[in-house]
């Protein structure tokens, strides 16, 4: 079992039904942690078809400190992550053994940054499932700001197994 992981068994996707999902039941299907957790709360939900999640946008993100220095944006290739954090939400609630698995990026499509988002701005991050297979979901998600429009991108991910084949030594050269 992962340790980022819940092997909570007890979060079926029956537990979906109680929205919002705060951080902490997040993180139990998520294995994200700060500074790299993109969403705070999921607030709508169907179970392989769609999903809506929050983020907070605030001043404390690590990222602002370089990007940009007194003018603070939020980098577009984050918005696209926060789609594929809550697509993926989506997907591993349905994975019953989540603990052994990792949803990983295989594509990104149509990306469109529109406008900034700045520190103090609420990301809202819509998700609707284009194709879903047991092992790879293509969705398309828009992140929208007080109703506008900020970015939107089409996503694929696929499930992979945490297990990784061990290392192998390094041959040693002869000593000489």
């Amino acid at each position: 079992m992962s340790q980022f992981h819940s092997n909570d068994t007890s979060l079926t996707p029956d537990v979906l039904e109680n929205l919002p999902l705060d951080v902490v039941t997040i993180q139990q299907i998520l294995p994200h942690r700060y500074p790299f957790l993109l969403i705070d709360r999921v607030v709508e939900l169907v179970r392989k078809k769609h999903i809506v999640a929050i983020k907070n946008v605030t001043l404390n993100e690590p990222y602002f400190t370089g990007h940009f220095p007194g003018n603070p944006i939020m980098p577009g290739v984050l918005m696209v992550e926060a789609i594929a954090q809550t697509g993926a939400t989506l997907l591993m609630t349905e994975v019953p053994d989540r603990a052994n698995k990792l949803t990983v990026f295989t594509g990104i499509e149509r990306a469109k940054f529109r406008r900034q988002v700045v520190p103090g701005d609420q990301l809202r991050i819509e998700v609707n499932v284009i194709v879903w297979r047991t092992l790879a979901v293509k969705m398309q998600g828009k992140c929208t700001v007080d109703g506008k429009l900020v970015s939107e991108a089409t996503v694929t991910c696929q499930l992979v197994d945490l297990k990784r084949a061990e290392a192998k030594p390094e041959p040693t050269a002869p000593a000489e």
